[in-house]
């Protein structure tokens, strides 16, 4: 078999033994170490399909390899599987500013897409923390989410064409560019969010939107954190100008003001919730004058107690450093979980006060941190308790803030997926006939379980 894959790609592109670099063995967060039989770098589309051909004459199991930032384990090899490293099929093959559309290859990290665009005077609406490593094929595959979400929506929305090789090996080309395109069944829908369980993409149209010339930025103390569900909807009032909406419970704040380096605190005193907001600006007066006055209203209402409004780029930087260093929990708060959980938006607060008051009787000596995007019904939450990393309790976390998830109607993936992680919950979000279709549709289009085993379902 490795004879055959020599032979497709080059012998310099298939690494063996000593040849195999630690990065192809573990994920972003070192869940297990894990040996493969074989690494392969294609290069194209072909020579994807040739790996495929092989593997399914070989009954051989494959997992594919993006950015590895992943944080459900969802590109974590199997020992002696093979491993597909998607990291040569990098670059953007073309732009079409009469159909705002890009066409890359499914390897190409997510900030080089983003550069692209902006040198078209275009915009490609999803981002992520993680964008200089993340690359498009892994955000296709997860359905990645982000900041903007609330305006734009999730990677779904982004993609209008994909090119996919399925288990067989067999390339399905559906690289349309059309924003109305309704003959027959959205095949590409099959694809986006299922975690290469179900085909390899190595191509992809992506929907580019035009540029916003800038921002308001302000961050605002909230009253309470109820609060934040009626300022949510006051800013919605705007007309599809609000571009960011995270809100911050006071442990995630006081964590990031107080425990992280550099971080300044964008206001004089503490608050039940915070709120940064980004909308949408054309830089005029106009603009300026009626999000202050929108804002001056929330305070008449009463939800918002405070605000910082951003003068500069700079300063509106400093508001989303202070959001942004999520990176520095597992540098602080070693062990630590972390979770991405869906809730519906009017129950956010309640659900977030019920969580820390069974993480406070559970795990007495734990700290936590909650925040999230909240207009698309994401939370983040994060706990740490001290210990060892053989003491941590992470089963009896899990089983803590899952159950809770499934009390109050919610999902246990917001955003990052299933992967191998979250497996075992799965049936808390999606019920038995949910569950029967995808093991058929995984049957259907991989009868022999090659692609990604044990993920997911």
């Amino acid at each position: 078999m490795i004879d055959l894959f020599v032979s497709a790609l080059g012998a310099a592109y298939v690494l063996t033994g000593d040849t195999i670099d630690a990065k192809y063995k573990t994920d972003w967060q070192h869940t297990a170490v894990r040996e493969p039989l074989v690494v392969l770098r294609p290069a194209n589309t072909a020579q994807v399909a040739a790996i495929m051909k092989i593997c399914h004459q070989y009954d051989h199991s494959v997992t594919v390899q993006g950015g590895m930032t992943g944080l459900v384990a969802g590109g974590l090899p199997d020992d002696g599987q093979v491993v597909i490293s998607m990291e040569r099929l990098n670059g953007v093959e073309e732009i079409d500013p009469a159909s705002s559309t890009m066409t890359v290859w499914a390897g190409t990290p997510l900030q080089l897409v983003q550069e692209a665009a902006t040198k078209a005077n275009l915009y490609f609406a999803v981002d992520l923390g993680a964008r200089g490593s993340c690359q498009v094929g892994g955000n296709i595959s997860t359905n990645a989410g982000g900041n903007r979400v609330i305006r734009y929506g999730m990677m779904r929305e982004q993609i209008l064409g994909l090119e996919v090789v399925l288990a067989d090996g067999t390339i399905v080309n559906s690289l349309n560019k059309m924003l109305k395109n309704n003959a027959g069944y959205d095949l590409k829908q099959l694809f986006i969010g299922s975690e290469g369980t179900l085909g390899i993409v190595t191509r992809a149209v992506l929907r580019l939107h035009a540029r916003t010339p800038g921002y308001f930025t302000a961050f605002c103390a909230l009253d309470t954190p109820d609060a934040a569900v009626q300022f949510l909807a006051h800013l919605k009032q705007t007309g599809g100008a609000l571009m960011s909406y995270e809100v911050m419970w006071p442990d995630f704040y006081d964590f990031m003001t107080q425990r992280v380096p550099g971080i300044r605190t964008p206001l004089p005193t503490r608050a039940a919730a915070y709120a940064l907001i980004e909308l949408a600006t054309d830089l005029s007066e106009h603009d300026q004058t009626r999000y202050a006055a929108l804002l001056e209203s929330a305070m008449e209402q009463g939800w918002v107690t405070d605000a910082a409004i951003a003068q500069s780029g700079k300063e509106a930087a400093d508001f989303w450093r202070l959001r942004d260093a999520v990176s520095e929990f597992p540098v602080l708060w070693s062990p630590y979980r972390g979770y991405d959980i869906s809730l519906p938006i009017g129950d956010m607060s309640r659900f977030v006060a019920s969580l820390q008051a069974a993480f406070t009787a559970e795990f007495p000596t734990s700290e936590y941190a909650h925040f999230g995007h909240i207009g698309d019904s994401n939370l983040h939450v994060v706990i740490h308790v001290p210990g060892t990393r053989a003491q941590f309790p992470a089963a009896a976390i899990d089983a803590c803030v899952y159950e809770m998830v499934r009390k109050f109607g919610g999902s246990i993936s917001a955003e990052h997926g299933i992967g191998l992680n979250k497996k075992k919950y799965l049936h808390y979000t999606r019920n038995e006939s949910e569950m029967a279709l995808m093991k058929l549709i995984k049957s259907t289009l991989d009868p022999k379980n090659l692609l990604n085993p044990g993920k997911v379902i």
